[in-house]
């Protein structure tokens, strides 16, 4: 769980319900087409171990394809590592005020949104497909009341729970602030803008 200390904008009376990465399917499967990339060229050179043999002998061939071998294998390692840490410091937020999102672009840069539960109009959970059904994760759409403020929580985990639980979130914190009265007279949130942060 993570700490109150570490949010951006921290408020007073503020704790944290939930927080989410996506599915632990998703590193698995950078740790498959990783492990798919590596085992190439081993397998090429015992399938043409005579050529591979051949093309080290010689004297201009042989360190030029030592070189382009190292750095194929040092893209694949930059590769995981960029993709592990992406997946990593992707992070949502959901506290008893707001909902946080973080999202790491690259290695040095980081923006944080947010939005109040109390401008929240319409949560949907979808998960599609039977891969996504058997294992139970999938993505759920947050809609603000502003026309175009949508949050969208990727590959997580158990999406129908954090749906209901963020819809329940909401209803709170509207009764809270004494919004839920006038939104049955009015039908209406009123709007809030998502706060973007470069952290």
């Amino acid at each position: 769980m993570m700490h109150l200390d570490a949010l951006p904008n921290h408020q007073p009376h503020e704790k944290v319900v939930i927080f989410l990465r996506r599915f632990w399917f998703e590193p698995i499967k950078i740790l498959l087409l990783t492990t798919i990339l590596i085992g190439v060229p081993p397998l090429a050179m015992i399938l043409f171990w005579r050529i591979v043999v051949d093309i080290l002998e010689r004297p201009i061939l042989g360190p030029i394809a030592v070189m382009l071998s190292a750095a194929y294998f040092l893209s694949i390692w930059l590769f995981a590592f960029f993709e592990y840490t992406d997946y990593y410091l992707d992070t949502w937020v959901v506290t008893n005020e707001r909902i946080i999102n973080i999202e790491q672009h690259g290695l040095f840069n980081r923006i944080a949104s947010e939005l109040h539960l109390a401008t929240i109009q319409d949560v949907t959970a979808e998960v599609s497909g039977p891969i996504h059904t058997f294992f139970d994760y999938g993505d759920v759409y947050i809609q603000t009341a502003a026309t175009k403020t949508r949050f969208v929580f990727k590959n997580i985990a158990h999406p129908e729970q954090i749906k209901n639980q963020i819809i329940h979130l909401s209803d709170e914190d509207k009764r809270r602030h004494g919004m839920m009265s006038d939104m049955e007279h009015t039908h209406e949130v009123p709007t809030d803008e998502i706060k973007t942060t470069k952290l």
